[in-house]
């Protein structure tokens, strides 16, 4: 294996000519030989065809150069697949044939399920720790919501009854320095309710990071460099 020497191919610039040529081509041939044709990769063709809003042709669709299943086509890459008359599938007539096969059975529901999701039920007011680490309180048994909508962080919950109800595009945070996931220390002095744009600045890497703020400063100087070479190098290629 030789190491690669970073050398990408010239980028398929579009010209009138060559749009000219796939408004014509596109409609009523394969993409793969109008993208010979241009002398190109599928991706510009698809690309392009997709911002001129080109589709192919009624033609063309019905046609065997379309790939598609059709009615009484006898394409050797289609009947090659096809059932044929007279051929009895081999499950004919036996119920439940699909779970006999060991990887069928390994992910059927077991018998019993009902008891076992009574086991996992746990009463309206109970309390959780979510994955990030927020205390929540089930709400209700609401079959309409998934699980997950049944519960409401305690947070909310508390802010809501000392001051009503969240304003639109706000969110209920704990102060700086003051996050609890114990039930007695989530009390309203905690608490505060932000704009979702206050807690975006709040947990920007760069404001929680600062080294993070200037390796992203750096990356983009390096950025903006390579996109300077590039296309210095671009103009000097001679166009097509």
């Amino acid at each position: 294996m030789t190491k690669s020497r970073h050398i990408n191919a010239p980028r398929f610039r579009w010209t009138p000519e060559r749009e000219q040529m796939l408004r014509k081509l596109y409609p009523d041939m394969p993409a793969q030989l109008v993208a010979q044709a241009l002398g190109c990769s599928l991706g510009p063709v698809y690309s392009k065809a997709a911002l001129l809003g080109l589709h192919k042709s009624a033609a063309f669709l019905a046609s065997q150069l379309s790939g598609r299943i059709q009615r009484g086509q006898r394409d050797p890459r289609m009947t090659a697949t096809q059932f044929k008359p007279g051929v009895v599938p081999h499950n004919k007539g036996v119920p439940g044939s699909t779970g006999l096969h060991p990887n069928c059975r390994a992910t059927q529901f077991k018998p019993g399920r009902k008891a076992e999701q009574a086991r996992n039920y746990v009463p309206i007011g109970s309390h959780r720790l979510s994955k990030d680490g927020y205390l929540e309180r089930k709400m209700t048994d609401d079959p309409a919501l998934v699980p997950a909508r049944r519960w409401k962080p305690v947070a909310r919950i508390v802010w809501e009854a000392a001051h009503g109800p969240i304003p639109p595009g706000h969110l209920v945070v704990f102060r700086p320095g003051m996050f609890s996931n114990v039930l007695e220390q989530i009390t309203v002095d905690r608490l505060e309710c932000i704009s979702q744009a206050e807690n975006g600045r709040r947990n920007a890497p760069t404001v929680r990071h600062p080294e993070v703020a200037r390796l992203i400063q750096l990356k983009g100087a390096i950025t903006r460099q390579v996109n300077r070479i590039t296309q210095q190098d671009t103009q000097k290629e001679p166009r097509p």
